[in-house]
This record gives structure tokens, sequence and C-alpha cells, in this order.
């Protein structure tokens, strides 16, 4: 696994479990909710990633 989607996972997590102790998702619900908060930060991070690529060559 890429150092990069080692922290998409860990980032995942705490926010999962952040939003277990708010009360905000309940814990028979993780599994669909922990899918769909990866694959957003996955999407956010990859998206954000693809862009810094691209203007760091626009920079040289």
């Amino acid at each position: 696994m890429k150092e990069i989607d080692e922290q998409i996972l860990r980032a995942t997590k705490e926010i999962v479990v952040k939003f277990i102790e708010l009360g905000r998702l309940s814990p028979t619900k993780i599994h669909e909710s922990l899918r769909d908060i990866y694959h957003t930060v996955d999407k956010t991070v990859k998206e954000q990633t693809a862009g810094t690529k691209s203007s760091d060559v626009n920079k040289e």
C-alpha cells in the first residue's frame, strides 16, 4: 500500500471515530459510512495532489 493510501485510511478512521464519539454515526452503520468517507477523502486528496502537480509544472 502506498504511503498516501495509508494516510487516507488513517484520516478516514479518525473521522469515523470522531463521528461515533459525537453521536453522529451509529456503530451499526460503520461499514457503509467507512466506505463513503474513505472514497470522499481519497477523491479529495487525489484531486488536490493532481492540482498541485499541475501548478508545479506551470512554475518551471
